[in-house]
């Protein structure tokens, strides 16, 4: 497996400029921000705030959804699926791209706990983010609010499986009309190229962790 190493060294930057650094990197490798290839795509990356089940930042400064050229033209397929289905509707990323080093941050987070049974772990090699191949994504209605999916986005828990929505609804614990938005989300998702998660409606793979391996670089910095 090859990997990438960051060249933006930031022992003596500040803070914003590490930053900087890091969306440099991208750029070198090749990677797309989304909202410059498809400005219809919104972007709020929910590890840029402290909003999110670590209850910690772990995006210190960059705010950008990057993606490997292939899943940044996937997404812009589903944009377009979108649209035809939905006008004024838009997908909503969450996360893309996230560098080795905040996986480490990631798992260390939740590590020993129940919780590190949903985070890649980076001694293993990590996870599709690490290679710019996966998104968490949602969708928003033309007012900019996240339709209802029955949780939110990085909700760990069995309500967030797929293949439980049927009895999450049967049971009162989910609504048929937030299932019908999971099974909008994947129907576009699907369309475009991308794989669903069994245990997170909002996590979408473009391609096989051995494919990632295989084919890809990782995004070791």
């Amino acid at each position: 497996m090859k990997s990438v190493t960051l060249l933006g060294v930031c022992l003596y930057a500040s803070f914003h400029m590490c930053a900087l650094d890091i969306e440099q990197e991208f750029r070198k490798l090749g990677f797309i921000d989304i909202a410059e290839l498809n400005p219809e795509v919104r972007v709020e990356l929910m590890y840029a705030g402290d909003d999110n089940f670590t209850g910690r930042v772990l995006y210190e400064g960059f705010t950008r959804a990057w993606l490997h050229p292939d899943a940044a033209h996937a997404v812009d397929v589903a944009q377009g699926y979108l649209a035809e289905i939905m006008p004024g509707y838009h997908l909503l990323i969450k996360d893309a791209a996230r560098p080795m080093s905040v996986q480490r941050k990631m798992f260390d987070a939740v590590k020993g706990t129940p919780k590190a049974n949903y985070v890649a772990n980076p001694a293993k090699g990590g996870g599709l983010h690490n290679y710019g191949l996966a998104v968490d994504i949602t969708i928003v209605d033309p007012n900019g609010k996240e339709l209802d999916m029955g949780t939110p986005v990085d909700f760990l828990g069995p309500q967030s499986n797929i293949d439980r929505e049927v009895t999450l609804v049967k049971n009162g614990v989910m609504s048929e009309n937030a299932r019908q938005n999971r099974l909008l989300l994947r129907k576009i998702m699907k369309k475009a190229g991308f794989m669903p998660l069994r245990t997170e409606w909002w996590h979408f793979n473009l391609v096989s962790k051995k494919q990632a391996q295989e084919s890809y670089n990782r995004l070791d910095f």
